[in-house]
Parts: structure tokens; sequence; C-alpha cells
């Protein structure tokens, strides 16, 4: 539900701030640097609790509004793929889509 365009930004943003990950794999092939970077994003993103996408909202998000803008976003595509009322899905993921 998030663009390719959306991940690849987060990863870039990620591996950026973790110099030490990029000095770590900077002798494996473009592919496997990247499936390294994937990894350690899938992993940070465990530690702090969260699922990957979020992560990937986190680091691309300008603010707390267009964050939140984001959630929905991906949620209502979710909604949607289940063929679920918003409503009904709100309530049941406990999801408040009123204005930040």
């Amino acid at each position: 539900m998030i663009s390719k365009e959306r991940q690849d930004n987060a990863l870039q943003r990620f591996a950026e701030a973790n110099p030490q990950l990029l000095e770590e794999i900077a002798g494996l092939s473009a592919r496997e640097q990247h499936q390294q970077i994937e990894w350690a994003f899938e992993d940070a993103a465990q530690e702090q609790g969260l699922e990957p996408w979020e992560l990937t909202l986190q680091l691309i998000a300008g603010s707390e509004a267009e964050l939140k803008s984001m959630r929905l976003e991906v949620h209502r595509q979710v909604a949607e793929a289940l063929g679920m009322e918003w409503d009904e899905y709100c309530s049941i993921n406990e999801i408040d889509d009123s204005a930040p």
C-alpha cells in the first residue's frame, strides 16, 4: 500500500542516518547492500514496536499532520481491500480519523 518511491525514500533516509551500517556493508554488491539495509530497517521498526510501513511514513513525513494523513491513507486502502466500511474498520482498529 506504500509506493515504491516512498519505500525507497525511507530506506535512503534510514541508511543515511546509519553510517556505521553503510561502512559494514560497503564491500557488498549493490543488491546485497540494499537487502542488508532492508533487513536493518525491518529490525529497527520491530525494535520500536512498529510495522515497517509505519517507520517508512515516520521517516518521510514532513510534519505530524502529514504523518497522520499518510497513516489514514494507508488504513483506508486496507479497509477498501478488505471490503470493509470505513467506520467499522476504524472501530475494530481503534483509529481516530478526526483532524490532527
